[in-house]
């Protein structure tokens, strides 16, 4: 059995002459909680689609739970819950009736699950789907996803619609149901703080392009700042230093590895090094999406370029 519950190679779609997604070469780790990360308009959805054979790639290939995405689709649909980004259900159902109606789809269907989560996200479970506010039909949603029991759940923008408490509480659950269950989550948001609280390795996605992939905790502890004040301070970027800032004499760093080496070097050429700081993943996405490097590593848990360490 393979160790990635997906995996894509150069997967691209392509839009007439818009490329919603370009050369994507995605790693995600069985039993993993994945974030997928990126603005809007990144090409989350548009992925996912491809991942669960609702859109045919330009080209490419990808490769779910050991499944191909162009071949096997009704069989990676029953191993998978998905939560798509537009919601919608019978409107004339109850919540305690979607739950009836699907549980005779999914042989690992889980009524304990669903009495737990019905609680912890306090969903009204007699009241008609249409008349629930939209947060509370996300939450249907994902109740309905967690008790299905499946070994892959992809969740687009879970999230939305819900208040800061009730996504707080999901984070949680969700995180608590991949641990027990040792199901694999991947998760599309762009909502930096989420990512940050759950995942264990981190995609950062802009305009259909794989800018970085790897551990949270690697990437935590790489990317750092530097920055110096000096003469003739080097201002030429690499595979080590992603961005150089000039002001005057002083140059800010932006290092994605080696941050120790590289700031003794300055120090060598008779620079003075004034600050050594690490970067949280917000300031590390916004930089990247800012700067649109290319991709730095196509790995989840080869950390970056010139890393040897795995998962």
């Amino acid at each position: 059995m393979t160790r990635l519950a997906i995996s894509t190679e150069r997967l691209t779609k392509a839009y007439g002459h818009i490329n919603a997604v370009q050369q994507l070469n995605l790693h995600v780790p069985r039993g993993a909680i994945y974030g997928f990360l990126g603005r809007n308009g990144a090409g989350k959805t548009t992925t996912i689609k491809m991942l669960l054979g609702l859109v045919r790639p330009t080209s490419g290939s990808a490769r779910v739970l050991g499944m191909d995405t162009s071949t096997d689709r009704i069989a990676i649909f029953q191993r998978t819950a998905f939560v798509s980004e537009k919601k919608t259900l019978y409107p004339l159902l109850t919540p305690k009736e979607l739950v009836h109606f699907s549980r005779g789809f999914y042989p690992t269907w889980d009524d304990a699950a669903v009495e737990k989560y019905s609680q912890l996200l306090e969903i009204p479970m007699t009241q008609r789907f249409d008349k629930l506010s939209n947060g509370n039909q996300t939450k249907v949603f994902l109740l309905l996803a967690l008790a299905q029991g499946a070994d892959l759940l992809i969740l687009d923008e879970p999230t939305t619609a819900l208040d800061p408490l009730t996504a707080d509480e999901f984070l949680r659950v969700l995180a608590d149901s991949a641990i027990e269950r040792g199901c694999t989550v991947f998760f599309s948001s762009h909502q930096i703080e989420e990512v940050e609280r759950i995942a264990e390795f981190v995609c950062v996605m802009d305009r259909g392009r794989l800018l970085l992939e790897s551990r949270l905790d690697d990437i935590k502890g790489e990317f750092r700042l530097i920055i110096a004040v000096g003469n003739s301070l080097p201002r030429q970027t690499s595979s080590q230093v992603l961005s150089v800032v000039a002001d005057g004499d002083c140059c800010r760093y932006f290092v994605t590895q080696d941050a120790e080496g590289f700031a003794a070097e300055l120090a060598r050429e008779g620079a003075t090094v004034t600050q050594v700081a690490s970067l949280g993943l917000r300031e590390i996405f916004l930089h990247l999406v800012r700067k649109e490097p290319p991709c730095i590593s196509g790995n989840a848990g080869a950390t970056l370029v010139g890393s040897s360490s795995s998962f």
